[in-house]
């Protein structure tokens, strides 16, 4: 599938605050902890615990996260399909990152060892 203007658009408005919820119970209701996800986010925009609750009360939108963000150099990695999107394909930036992180999470749920979702 290919993103549109629109999707990319959606995505970059869209707060972190609104979709970190979901990252929670999605982790959790598969049997791994609150720490777990934020190591994963922390390895791949550099964001520690602090940090990341500062931009959820901020409200930031994904725009604004992932240019705060210190993307880490082995994020070309994640590699795959996620949302029906193939990651390597997605030209725009924002909605590339949002899907890597969408990636790590997904991989988080499904059980992955932390070393390989922690590529490098």
């Amino acid at each position: 599938m290919e993103a549109t203007k629109e999707h990319n658009d959606r995505i970059a408005k869209l707060t972190f605050a609104s979709v970190y919820p979901h990252y929670v119970t999605k982790v959790e209701r598969k049997g791994r902890t609150l720490e777990e996800l934020h190591q994963v986010i922390e390895w791949l925009t550099s964001f520690n615990k602090k940090r990341i609750k500062e931009l959820i009360d901020e409200q930031v939108t994904f725009e604004t996260f992932f240019k705060k963000a210190t993307l880490n150099p082995n994020a070309h990695l994640i590699t795959g399909v996620i949302c029906g999107y193939r990651i390597e394909d997605l030209e725009n930036p924002i909605t590339k990152q949002a899907r890597y992180l969408d990636k790590l999470v997904d991989e988080l749920a499904k059980g992955r060892k932390m070393e390989k979702i922690l590529r490098g």
